[in-house]
């Protein structure tokens, strides 16, 4: 075979996309199939009960999944994602699953594996993911049943963990780290990555609610890592140091069109894709949840909340001096967790800076600087 023709290319390098990008596509979507939970865990940002009658009555329905997914596809939507809460909760699960699998988009499913059974196990054989994201809180009795208070799931999590693992599809593991699985998080990386060869990652950041729950919220602070056990924890694992040191190396991916007084320096909404709520609202970045950047797609279309709406969230402007002044001068905005989605939900202001999230960066930023004398060092003293 002749090489020229054979040759690998990462996928999102490939020229397509750049020409996609230009055109302004909407590479991909999400669907945030329920709010609601089997679990309870300590420091969710979104979960309600999972007996919600409100929450259910309003959760987007598969006909709608079905028709918005059409509208994506004509955007040029090629990948889609299945969150929630907890996506395995709702009993149409499958047939969603199978409907955009058969429109030929690539799937991915977020789940805590709880509810994982031998029918869907089936499914993914026949119908194999893009990948299943697993939520690993705990990987002992005592830690997971302290985090998601719901100590009696945690067999049928291991259960799930199990049928996935001898299942063949991907399957990736990720983790969330905090004061109720902090002296757990070593042995939480192995366990993950001895089942399977794609990246271990973990948040050391825990959101606030998107519901802003002031009860809820004062359990997710005080789960919150201080900035000196973010950066301890990171330092003790080599590949999240790796990542962080690439994120210091590389700088953040800015919209180059933003000017000195515009809210959004991420490029939101110039390519990639956005989020269907569960009560079917389009956002532009999962997390940015002010109800002025959320599209009431029961009540417009697809294409006008990425068209018109969602352009119209990425020309935002800014009056607040401090913001600018934040944005500006911070040296290496990747390692902060700044913006304005995480901003709101800390302050309810989209431009309101955040202290902690500078402390978690400056930490970062001298562990980084720490080690690259240390790495420069020992190429002198090779040297001499």
């Amino acid at each position: 075979m002749n090489d020229a023709y054979s040759a690998p290319v990462e996928m999102g390098k490939h020229a397509l996309f750049g020409r996609m990008e230009d055109a302004r596509a909407m590479f991909d979507v999400s669907f945030e199939l329920t709010a609601r939970c089997n679990l309870n865990c300590r420091h969710c940002y979104i979960n309600l009960p999972t007996g919600d009658r409100t929450a259910r009555a309003v959760e987007i329905t598969v006909d709608e999944i079905d028709r918005w997914t059409d509208d994506a596809l004509k955007l040029g939507t090629l990948w889609c994602l299945l969150t929630g809460g907890e996506p395995l909760l709702r009993p149409d699960f499958s047939a969603i699953y199978l409907m955009l699998k058969k429109k030929g988009l690539l799937v991915t499913v977020f789940t805590n594996a709880v509810l994982i059974k031998e029918e869907h196990i089936a499914l993914f054989r026949q119908y194999p993911p893009r990948e299943i994201e697993v939520s690993v809180y705990g990987v002992t009795p005592e830690t997971y049943g302290r985090l998601t208070r719901k100590p009696d799931t945690f067999e049928a999590f291991i259960r799930g963990v199990e049928l996935l693992e001898a299942s063949g599809v991907r399957v990736s593991y990720k983790s969330v780290a905090m004061r109720a699985n902090y002296d757990e998080m070593a042995t939480i990386a192995d366990f993950c990555r001895e089942r399977s060869s794609e990246p271990f990652r973990f948040d050391p950041f825990l959101h606030l609610r998107y519901d802003r729950n002031p009860v809820r919220n004062a359990e997710i602070w005080a789960e919150r890592l201080n900035a000196a056990k973010i950066v301890a924890l990171e330092e003790s694992d080599s590949a999240r140091l790796k990542s962080v040191e690439q994120d210091c190396e590389h700088g953040p991916e800015v919209d180059h069109h933003t000017t000195h007084d515009s809210l959004f320096h991420c490029g939101i909404g110039k390519a990639a894709g956005g989020t269907i709520t569960y009560d079917g609202k389009f956002l532009p970045c999962g997390e940015l949840r002010h109800p002025d950047c959320a599209y009431d797609l029961r009540r417009g279309t697809l294409e006008e909340a990425w068209r018109v709406f969602t352009p119209g969230v990425m020309s935002m402007k800014t009056g607040n001096a401090e913001y600018h002044e934040h944005s500006q001068n911070e040296g290496h905005v990747n390692l902060c967790m700044s913006c304005p989605a995480h901003n709101f939900l800390e302050t309810g202001e989209l431009d309101n800076p955040v202290d902690y999230f500078c402390e978690v960066a400056h930490a970062r930023e001298r562990v980084v600087e720490r080690n690259l004398h240390h790495k420069i060092a020992l190429m002198t003293a090779a040297d001499g």
